[in-house]
């Protein structure tokens, strides 16, 4: 007669319903927590590129030294305040005849090879006198003034080493929710933050290479981006 010490114990039966429900939940907390996709298959990774090349959504997406980088989509407030920021720069810069200033445009450090490694910035300002060479496709060389507007906190810092080493002269990062700023400028090793200073009796990010300054202003609740001019003519937004 068997005894409870050499009985066997019954094997457990997962029933598949609880597999499923576990799976979807450990689905779900993945889509919550992840923070960066890896695609280390390379048929799979152009796979992936070529879907969103062919929904004409790539248009932002970057390569970093080979690496293809999807930023955050650009929602309906991120579009608006680029397109508001490269008007303003567009009436100071391009209308008075001191260079180029476009709403995104390819960056790199190189001539030729430009795609595998180029960011986009969301508005770019050439000075006539600047460095940087029109390639056609893209600009080689740092730009004078970029602005690069971010939706989540410290995404757009990434991006610094990379400007620098192209000596932009001065790099403007706005956040879209916050409208947090930050101004880098460069010192000619590298590009360092700029405190804010005096103008027209507050303390504003006054720049350097455009006649401009920038802060954060309206209701903590409904936060704008102020700018004004800087070179004693009449010019003062709220975007």
């Amino acid at each position: 007669m068997a005894t409870a010490a050499n009985r066997s114990s019954p094997a457990r039966v997962v029933k598949p319903a609880r597999r499923n429900q576990d799976r979807a939940e450990i689905r779900t907390r993945i889509l919550a927590e992840v923070k960066e996709v890896r695609i280390l298959d390379p048929l799979f990774a152009r796979a992936f590129i070529e879907a969103r090349q062919q929904r004409d959504i790539d248009q932002y997406d970057e390569m970093w030294e080979g690496v293809y980088v999807v930023p955050p989509l650009a929602n309906i407030d991120h579009q608006d305040l680029a397109l508001d920021l490269a008007v303003i720069l567009h009436s100071v810069v391009k209308l008075e005849r001191r260079g180029r200033v476009e709403a995104g445009a390819n960056v790199s450090d190189r001539r030729e090879g430009w795609e595998d490694n180029f960011r986009v910035p969301d508005v770019v300002v050439v000075l006539h006198d600047g460095r940087a060479e029109h390639c056609g496709t893209h600009w080689m060389g740092g730009p004078d003034f970029l602005i690069e507007i971010e939706s989540r906190k410290g995404e757009a810092q990434e991006k610094i080493p990379f400007y620098s080493k192209l000596k932009v002269r001065e790099l403007l990062i706005i956040h879209r929710d916050t409208r947090e700023l930050q101004l880098y400028r460069h010192s000619g090793r590298k590009l360092g933050a700029v405190k804010p200073s005096a103008h027209a009796g507050g303390k504003w990010l006054v720049s350097q290479v455009v006649p401009l300054a920038f802060r954060c202003g309206g209701a903590a609740e409904s936060p704008v981006t102020e700018v004004a001019r800087t070179d004693g003519q009449a010019g003062s937004w709220a975007v």
